[in-house]
């Protein structure tokens, strides 16, 4: 693999950092001013949960979905016959974060990243009438996919409007994925599992969805913090950056990894806590050298070019940061921001 081009054209530039997505808290403007300083070569859109129900990863990308109403129900998100005021404060979250990114990032121009959650997710997450798991149905995930992909086509239309010097990077988030491809989402009872989702049928969904983002003039990514993260599936698929904790990838994952490099697929990899640290914990994020260590012996593994590795790999948090308390969630950029320059000034060991 060490023969491998070193020019292949990456959406960042080298040494560049970047968070998962979500931020502590529950004010946009202090978190998107934050971000933009932290992180000035690849920031991202934050998400705040902490407000409550429709600042959620399911309920954010629920306020997308394209005449497809849904609400919320005591087990979840639930389809509807109309949408209520879950799904009203939903797009009224969305809507303010993009106007505050609009004020601070009107004249940014540069990389900036956004975050979804991916179709398999929101199958797995959001509810029939009847309770059971959209991905439990053919007819309702594939309506629920088509709906997806044109809210997040609009969603690309409606940053780019506010930001119309970024280089948008779409991150696709696929906590779920590995479930809804093993079989292991619980049924409405709990009793039972929901019957695998056919992986041809997964990566076509996949496909069409990260062939609209190309097509709308944006960067596919996928992320998928899981040991089982089905990464030939995602590079397959279409997402040119694979966004992944790197403590929990090992030697199983070296091939997969080494083939989504060669193929120009970029890396985002978590290489500091995205809760607050333990004492151990705290101490190797003080040091930038310790934190990217991780990053450098797989890329050793890997076996290619040290050059490259600043270029094609970006550090993150492990995770997103919402569980964080304020002053860990700024170290923690500060400590990726400082792996990146590490991985450029020092890519093999001293």
């Amino acid at each position: 693999m060490g023969d491998v081009s070193e020019h292949h054209p990456y959406p960042w530039p080298a040494a560049s950092s970047t968070g998962v997505g979500s931020w502590p808290g529950e004010d946009p403007d202090e978190a998107v001013r934050t971000v933009l300083g932290e992180l000035p070569d690849l920031p991202h859109l934050p998400e705040l949960p902490g407000r409550g129900v429709g600042a959620d990863l399911i309920g954010r990308t629920a306020g997308l979905l394209v005449e497809f109403p849904v609400e919320v129900q005591p087990s979840g998100w639930r389809a509807a016959d109309t949408g209520g005021r879950d799904l009203h404060r939903a797009r009224g979250f969305l809507s303010r974060d993009l106007d505050v990114l609009a004020e601070h990032a009107h004249s940014y121009e540069g990389a900036l990243k956004v975050q979804v959650a991916g179709p398999w997710t929101m199958a797995a997450s959001v509810e029939l009438r009847n309770g059971q798991r959209m991905a439990s149905d053919p007819g309702a995930y594939r309506d629920l996919a088509a709906s997806h992909l044109e809210g997040v086509r609009a969603h690309i239309g409606q940053v780019r409007r506010r930001v119309p010097g970024a280089r948008l990077l779409v991150q696709v988030d696929e906590p779920s994925l590995p479930a809804v491809l093993l079989g292991a989402l619980p049924t409405a009872s709990g009793y039972g599992r929901v019957r695998a989702v056919d992986r041809v049928r997964v990566e076509e969904v996949l496909r069409t969805l990260f062939d609209a983002v190309v097509a709308a003039g944006a960067v596919p990514a996928a992320h998928c913090c899981s040991a089982d993260a089905p990464l030939n599936l995602l590079r397959r698929s279409g997402a040119r950056a694979l966004s992944l904790d790197a403590g929990l990838l090992d030697r199983r994952h070296d091939d997969m990894l080494g083939t989504a490099v060669e193929a120009g697929v970029g890396l985002l990899l978590g290489v500091v806590p995205g809760a607050d640290p333990t004492p151990s914990e705290q101490a190797r994020m003080s040091d930038p050298a310790t934190s990217v260590e991780v990053v450098r012996e797989l890329w050793n593994r890997l076996g290619f070019g040290p050059d490259l590795l600043a270029r094609a790999v970006v550090p993150t948090p492990a995770c997103g940061l919402a569980g964080a308390s304020p002053q860990h969630a700024r170290a923690a950029l500060k400590a990726v921001r400082d792996g990146a320059r590490v991985l450029r000034d020092e890519p093999r060991r001293p």
